[in-house]
């Protein structure tokens, strides 16, 4: 068994470990969630709603004041966060979600950014409240250390430092996979797609730009992230809405398609089919938390660092980002993928034989695709697969119902595709490495393919967005999650470890760049839905203590002060 087939082993037993219900499975992570969401939105009386506006304006720096302790300011504190969150998670991972789950899986993100703000705004007051801060520290390390680990251990009490350690092993081995390795590899993905350029070399120049800025520590990261943030949203967002402005007549229609789906999923591509609503739920939910880490446990370490002497004034600005990711970013990726009609559309494509996005599918009875391995060769005449049922090529795990040896797509294959050597022998006995056919995008390319034809009455260049943005949002992404594992790696083995952590978060880096794409979130997910566990049973468990906290500050109202 190769490597790749240990992680999908892994994905299918771990990541969507859960609740079987007819043919499809309700995973763990999904009913936590939305449970641990719903259960503190009540608790605390809304605060999605209720204390956003104050949220807002403790963000502007309107109430900071710079002797407080900390390395960082609000503002700073939430871009780092927001570098972190709105990233690859709102431009590949809400395409991923609509290209498994349809249309629907964004109702199922809208709902896990709504209740994630509730669970955002609890664990980042909690890691507030139990952070450790040491004014006397070194630059590289920052003054504060604080997160998840910080409040299992102080907020439960020390029999729960088994769990906090778990916890923080975890989320350090997150950080170079989701936070780190999932950046690279798209960024390379989507270069050598465009550009034709080596994913190694891609990964070599990243590589070396993260490690400029991460051996600084988080002042550098905060000064960083607080341009790179602002700039990066604005150029994506402008392009968006000028994509949904061009198609304002079709907005209402897509919001339609958006509800109608989410409950009787009927136009899924790969994932979904009439009645798959628990896949639509499920990519939802997961890709959800990807975009908006809302219970992961991550954000809370990058809130830690604020300058404050309150912690639920850092609470409700951390409630802000599951709207500004979710319910904003993502909400306009999902429209300009539906408005253009890209999420279901088939383009030419450059099938390569060895490339990660390929795989082998079968049509099961509704028409969907389902994955299968080939135990040899699959022979094609005249574009399509000899044997009907059995397996045949799929990109991006949908089946490539042609295949061409031309890339003007004229000359329709003949012969046999051999997975194992990665290679196609044509009827003549030509040996070919690249075949050509009407395929489907995923990810990256999908939103790509949107903006490309979205903005397409103002030229050929809405893609070059994409393709801007995903560098910037991946490179600052990696830039605060390498902050998120270096404060797991003090915790656990103290200042000394952080810096051999920041050298192995860069070689990761390049690392993931040459994996193979589905390789790399398949290990992603695996992560995720392990350390968001001990969090959420932490923050139910400190439940009582948070809302006795939120009501003490809400009537002494410090910042009128």
């Amino acid at each position: 068994m190769d490597f790749a087939s240990i992680v999908g082993w892994l994905d299918r037993n771990v990541a969507q470990f859960g609740i079987t219900i007819g043919d499809e499975r309700l995973t763990l992570q999904v009913v936590v969630l939305l449970g641990v969401g719903l259960f503190l939105t009540l608790k605390l009386g809304l605060p999605q709603i209720r204390r956003f506006l104050h949220g807002a304006a403790v963000a502007t720096g309107k109430y900071d004041d710079p002797n407080d302790p900390g390395d960082v300011s609000h503002f700073q504190a939430l871009t780092t966060a927001l570098s972190a969150t709105v990233g690859i998670g709102n431009i590949a991972g809400a395409a991923t979600a609509i290209h498994w789950g349809g249309p629907g899986a964004l109702f199922w993100m809208w709902m896990t950014a709504f209740f994630g703000m509730a669970t955002k705004y609890a664990e980042v007051t909690l890691a507030q409240k139990y952070r450790d801060v040491d004014e006397d520290s070194a630059s590289y390390s920052g003054a504060v250390s604080g997160g998840p680990m910080y409040y299992i251990e102080r907020g439960l009490g020390p029999k729960w430092k088994p769990m906090a350690v778990f916890f923080a092993v975890l989320l350090g081995i997150t950080a170079f996979m989701t936070g780190n390795a999932v950046q690279a590899n798209t960024v390379a993905d989507t270069i050598n797609a465009q550009f034709n350029i080596d994913p190694k070399i891609t990964g070599a120049v990243t590589a070396g730009f993260v490690a400029v800025v991460i051996l600084g520590g988080i002042k550098r990261i905060g000064r960083v992230t607080s341009i790179l943030a602002p700039v990066m949203a604005a150029i994506y967002v402008a392009g968006a809405l000028a994509i949904i402005l061009i198609n304002v007549g079709d907005v209402p229609g897509a919001f339609a398609l958006v509800f109608r789906e989410a409950f009787n999923p009927t136009a899924g591509i790969a994932g979904t089919g009439a009645g798959a609503f628990l896949v639509t739920m499920m990519w939802g939910v997961r890709r959800g938390l990807f975009s908006n880490e809302a219970g992961q446990g991550s954000a809370p370490i990058a809130h830690a660092a604020a300058k404050t002497d309150e912690p639920v004034s850092e609470g409700v600005v951390a409630l802000l980002e599951p709207f500004i990711d979710t319910l904003v970013i993502v909400t306009m990726t999902a429209l300009v993928v539906i408005l253009t009609n890209s999420w279901n559309a088939r383009v030419p494509t450059e099938i390569t034989l060895g490339g990660g996005d390929i795989s082998y599918v079968m049509i099961n009875e509704s028409g969907n695709s389902v994955a299968a391995e080939p135990d040899g060769p699959v022979l094609y005449e005249s574009g399509g697969p000899v044997a009907h049922g059995s397996p045949h090529v799929a990109w991006h795990e949908v089946s490539v119902r042609e295949i061409y040896v031309d890339e003007d797509m004229t000359i329709p294959f003949t012969g046999a595709v051999n997975p194992a050597t990665a290679s196609a022998t044509t009827i003549q006995g030509e040996t070919l490495n690249v075949l050509y056919g009407q395929a489907v995008e995923s990810g990256a390319p999908l939103t790509q393919l949107g903006f490309r034809r979205g903005l397409a009455p103002l030229g050929d260049w809405g893609h070059y967005i994409v393709i801007f943005s995903v560098l910037l949002f991946a490179l600052s992404t990696a830039i605060s999650w390498s902050y998120y594992g270096d404060r797991c790696a003090n915790y656990l083995f103290g200042p000394k470890a952080i810096i051999p952590y920041k050298v192995a978060f860069v070689a990761m880096h390049f690392v993931g760049a040459a994996l193979p794409l589905a390789v790399v979130w398949s290990l992603g997910d695996i992560f995720l839905a392990i350390v968001i566990v001990p969090n959420l049973i932490a923050l139910t468990m400190l439940s009582k203590h948070l809302k006795g906290m939120t009501d003490s500050y809400f009537q002494r109202t410090p910042w009128q002060r």
